[in-house]
């Protein structure tokens, strides 16, 4: 028990850490909204669209949807264009209170449903890490290990937003924060481009 609850920990924990855009609007959310209760919309539709991805791929759903050529194709076509725009937004994004009053909760919703659900490189890296990690494990074993990935992903967005709350406090004009979304934007670019070269590769 212990051990499949470590290894849904650390295999969460790997997948999670990168920059993408899913964790930068969270961390941005909590950065800019002067109390962090206001970040809360963001925080929990980006953990409840990981408790989705996790669930369904322990059950082995988007295995099966991910084996369908063409709808794998189609994933690799929406996600290069919704990184590239959200890229865009992210590196024209201005770190500033005014900014943080527009981000009404609504917004954040759906904003963070975008960024989650749409997001191939979540998709992906749910469905080859997590859902085959998961085949190791049967019975209450299955349960702990995907309750541990669940789990490091509510801590997480809610530790993102949380420091994101601690740096707007230092960085009260954003410029360490502008600073990080240009480096995100790029990386989210690149992403964007392996993509376009999966779904190429995909179409062959």
């Amino acid at each position: 028990m212990m051990m499949a609850f470590v290894h849904g920990f650390v295999l969460a924990l790997g997948l999670i850490l990168p920059l993408g855009p899913q964790n930068v609007f969270v961390f941005n959310q909590g950065a800019l909204h002067h109390r962090l209760t206001r970040a809360l919309p963001a925080v929990i539709t980006a953990a409840l669209c990981d408790t989705l991805l996790i669930a369904l791929a322990v059950l082995g759903v988007s295995v099966a949807v991910m084996a369908i050529t063409w709808l794998k194709t189609v994933i690799f076509l929406i996600g290069f264009v919704f990184l590239i725009l959200i890229g865009w937004q992210i590196w024209k994004s201005d770190a500033t209170v005014q900014e943080a009053k527009k981000t009404a909760p609504l917004k954040q919703v759906v904003f963070a449903l975008s960024v989650s659900l749409l997001n191939p490189h979540a998709i992906l890296d749910t469905v080859g890490v997590i859902g085959t990690g998961s085949l190791a494990y049967v019975g209450k074993e299955k349960w702990v290990f995907t309750l541990s990935c669940i789990l490091v992903s509510w801590l997480w967005f809610f530790g993102l937003a949380l420091g994101g709350r601690l740096i707007g406090n230092v960085d009260r004009e954003g410029r360490w924060i502008n600073r990080l979304n240009k480096l995100s934007a790029i990386i989210i670019w690149i992403v964007a481009v392996y993509f376009f070269y999966q779904m190429f590769t995909n179409l062959i």
